[in-house]
């Protein structure tokens, strides 16, 4: 039987039709029997909303994980985001560089705090944020950078910050997708002033929602935590001095995350073994790019993700079709943000527009077994001929 998990992230979403019992989805989340435990014991506790030790412990955890001082948890990523801006005091009349080539999720939390999102290129190898269009995109209005580590691969940081540095600016990371990745051994989540995570389903660990601010800065933090439950004040029940969230992860929630962080290393050295498997598989493929490593970076392969060009015979969006007829989805990348509605320019960015035409996401579970992957690099090989 399919997994209810795998109708979180279909590619045709109204599609109806019944998937094959070997069906291969884009990610699964990996539960176990510590999950069941710790979530069990918090219903058995009674403490099942946002206090209980599960939350703070989760914290703890992942704080530890990162390399950072503090972290705060939240209902979701988007959540995280918004948080992270809002506490900085980014608002009305502010503008946010965020890459064009993301998730909406990015553009939306600057949306949220009425600032304005204001699209840079990405850089064609990594995918990833470009410093230079960055440097041409600062006004007097900008206020911080948010940089995100695309599909797992870090944004360049070290460029970013010195940007930031340069002009009195925040960084912010979206590292909902990059658990982990690391430069130089630093990981993600210490390597701005505050970031963001998501949990969701698809991600390398998973609380179903959930997210996770961190930072090294103690005064954000308890700002953060502060805003994340109504402004109110821990010395000061029911009073509050401004507007806040309920942006409170849950104590079951929670105790899913305790389990999946004792996990997580394992999760890690899969995604890369499964990324060496696809590397080795699809090498040589005319017309097929493979994603990169910059060197000194590390990247977690969240999505393991190509380019579909030619001379490879069938389009981008071909292969998703002819994919799927072999009980294998996949996904292509994501609009520009420049491009959709809310947020439509009349200069798109270029490099941006063009990786979203070609870029397909293949399976990246950690469940995936060696045989899966194989087959897959197989049929794209097959359908090349």
């Amino acid at each position: 039987m399919i997994p209810t998990q795998l109708s979180l992230l279909p590619f045709l979403e109204h599609e109806q039709s019944p998937r094959p019992a070997n069906f291969i989805p884009v990610y699964e989340p990996w539960l176990g029997d510590l999950e069941l435990e710790y979530v069990t014991e918090a219903v058995r506790s009674s403490w099942i909303s946002s206090l209980g030790k599960y939350v703070q412990q989760f914290e703890a955890q992942f704080a530890r994980f990162c390399g950072v001082a503090h972290g705060i948890s939240t209902s979701n990523g988007t959540t995280a985001l918004h948080l992270a801006l809002h506490a900085l005091g980014i608002g009305p009349g502010d503008e946010v560089i965020v890459p064009a080539l993301t998730f909406v999720a990015s553009a939306n939390a600057v949306h949220y705090t009425g600032a304005t999102p204001v699209f840079a290129d990405v850089d064609p190898v990594t995918w990833t944020l470009d410093p230079n269009d960055v440097a041409r995109r600062i006004t007097p209005r900008t206020r911080a950078i948010m940089p995100v580590h695309l599909y797992g691969h870090p944004a360049p940081m070290d460029a970013i910050n010195e940007l930031a540095r340069a002009h009195n600016l925040w960084v912010v990371e979206d590292a909902a997708e990059a658990h982990g990745a690391a430069i130089r051994g630093r990981r993600t989540g210490g390597l701005g002033h505050v970031a963001a995570f998501s949990f969701f389903a698809n991600k390398v660990i998973t609380t179903g929602e959930g997210g996770m601010v961190t930072t090294n800065d103690e005064a954000l933090a308890n700002r953060c935590r502060m805003l994340r439950d109504h402004a109110m004040p821990p010395e000061s029940r029911y009073w509050h001095n401004e507007v806040g969230f309920n942006y409170r992860l849950t104590n079951l929630q929670a105790a899913v995350g305790v389990a999946q962080m004792t996990r997580i290393e394992e999760f890690l050295r899969r995604k890369r073994t499964i990324a060496g498997l696809y590397q080795t598989g699809l090498a040589d493929i005319p017309g097929i790019t493979l994603p990169t490593e910059a060197p000194g970076y590390t990247n977690i392969f969240w999505m393991y993700s190509i380019l579909v060009q030619k001379p490879y015979p069938l389009s981008r969006d071909e292969l998703i079709v002819a994919l799927r007829a072999e009980g294998i989805d996949s996904r292509p990348f994501f609009h520009p943000l420049d491009t959709l509605p809310p947020y439509r320019s009349a200069e798109p960015r270029p490099t941006a527009l063009a990786l979203s035409r070609v870029g397909l996401n293949l399976p990246s579970s950690p469940r995936l077994t060696d045989g899966q992957v194989a087959f897959i690099c197989e049929t794209i090989r097959k359908l090349a001929r």
